[in-house]
């Protein structure tokens, strides 16, 4: 038996990984397991890789449409393994900071499959840590439906899969809409390969405005989209039936299974605790059915997004050893697309608003009021801001798509979480030319027709 320690966590994604640190900050003993490689699925296969490869696909699409900026380059090709050496590059440096921030937290990290025996003792590799606080941030892993056909390895894979790809498919069929599909969808059309995006639901994003949502769905020609269908198999080419009852077969030579993620409970198999069809079932304080368990990230279900479980650890962290008073404003968690054109948003978008039984004010402005965005995108450039607010003015949500809208969304999470009005964004100095100028001529809209 090992010496006690104040906590361990498990998982080192951006929950575990920060939960670790605050805790170490504080002076307490912790224990810091993880299964595979610092950082998690967020830093080694998920977040990171993806955003560097969809930032070369971006910059070749740029040089390829450069001429109208006196841009010649006739002859640019993609080289993808020269991108998947500059993503594995960019992974490498960020896990190695975030093994910096763990020693320097005097976080002691262990690498191994835990397995909880109870809530106060954890086996990893042959070894009993004793601890009297456990933090779960076991993250989550890719949902593979049970569709006939599916066998990973013969063209069927997850975004694991397809960060691993040797070569380009020529044509990519993805089944879900979401944003790990649309993402993909964007990665690829922008490569030059033929996508197909089969969703189940009536739209894209389901979490996104369903005006944006239609906006979106239009810029991203040429990908085609066949919404509301049912894929029946995968096992020659993917085999769907549409709304109307009619059955349609497509060909791919890669098929991308985008149908979201699960709770990941590996080494929690002698906790008994609460799960629901979300995850483990946690309280506002990220506390478990079971005294001194919490639960943090993608495993509890409630937000599953790196900066949501970041959020969550400050507040687990707080509650084991500080006041307890911190909460997760989930009203004002902001969420992004990194495709081309980007998109994202923060709060209610306008059904909710309106399920909810508010009083329900709309405005909508098109991206390319911006000067800058017309300097670099065109006057055909695609993109919208839609903002919703109530009767007194205060903000509920905004929905944004076009350029640089990933490095705008914040400032609207932070109104959000104020309780600011539309009248506080247009007292509000913008840079010019911005693209962030569309905000304030939004709700200059919203104002007149309140």
């Amino acid at each position: 038996m090992q010496a006690m320690y104040d906590v361990i966590v498990i998982g080192s994604g951006p929950g575990g990984s920060k939960a670790a640190r605050l805790a170490g900050e504080m002076g307490k003993k912790v224990l810091l397991v993880e299964a595979e490689a610092l950082g998690g699925t967020c830093t080694n296969k998920g977040c990171i890789p993806t955003k560097s490869l969809l930032h070369g696909a971006k910059l070749y699409r740029q040089v390829k449409g450069g001429e109208s900026f006196g841009i010649v380059a006739r002859d640019s090709s993609y080289d993808l393994a020269v991108a998947h050496r500059a993503a594995d590059d960019v992974v490498a440096t960020l896990r190695d900071g975030v093994a910096l921030e763990e020693k320097t937290a005097h976080v002691e990290v262990l690498a191994g499959k835990a397995e909880c025996l109870d809530a106060s003792h954890v086996f990893v590799s042959g070894t009993v840590y004793e601890t009297q606080k456990l933090i779960i941030a076991t993250g989550s892993v890719s949902s593979v439906p049970p569709i006939p056909g599916v066998r990973q390895g013969t063209g069927v894979g997850t975004s694991d899969d397809a960060l691993r790809l040797e070569t380009l498919p020529k044509k990519v069929v993805i089944i879900g809409g979401g944003v790990i599909g649309i993402e993909f969808a964007s990665y690829f059309s922008m490569l030059d390969c033929t996508v197909d995006v089969v969703e189940m639901l009536p739209e894209i994003l389901p979490m996104m405005d369903g005006d944006v949502a239609r906006q979106m769905r239009r810029a991203l020609a040429p990908v085609t989209f066949h919404l509301g269908c049912t894929v029946l198999s995968v096992e020659h080419g993917v085999l769907f039936r549409r709304p109307d009852g009619t059955e349609t077969s497509l060909e791919a030579d890669f098929v991308l299974l985008a149908t979201g993620r699960r709770p990941n409970y590996a080494g929690l198999e002698h906790l008994s605790l609460e799960k629901d069809r979300h995850g483990i079932v946690v309280d506002e304080n990220m506390r478990t059915s079971i005294p001194n368990v919490w639960a943090i990230g993608d495993c509890n279900g409630r937000s599953q997004l790196a900066h949501s479980a970041a959020t969550m650890a400050e507040v687990a962290v707080d509650d084991a050893f500080g006041s307890g008073r911190k909460k997760v404003n989930w009203r004002a968690v902001p969420w992004v697309v990194y495709s081309n054109p980007e998109a994202a948003g923060c709060g209610l978008t306008e059904a909710q608003a309106k399920a909810a039984g508010l009083s329900v004010h709309v405005a909508s402005v098109l991206a390319r009021f911006s000067g800058r965005t017309l300097v670099e995108e065109g006057k055909r450039a695609p993109g919208l801001v839609k903002m919703i607010c109530d009767d007194r003015g205060t903000i509920l949500g905004v929905h944004l798509m076009g350029p640089y809208v990933s490095e705008m969304v914040w400032g609207c999470a932070a109104a959000i979480k104020d309780n600011r009005t539309v009248n506080d964004i247009l007292e509000t100095v913008f840079p010019h030319p911005s693209v962030s100028e569309v905000l304030k001529e939004c709700a200059k809209k919203l104002s007149e027709e309140r």
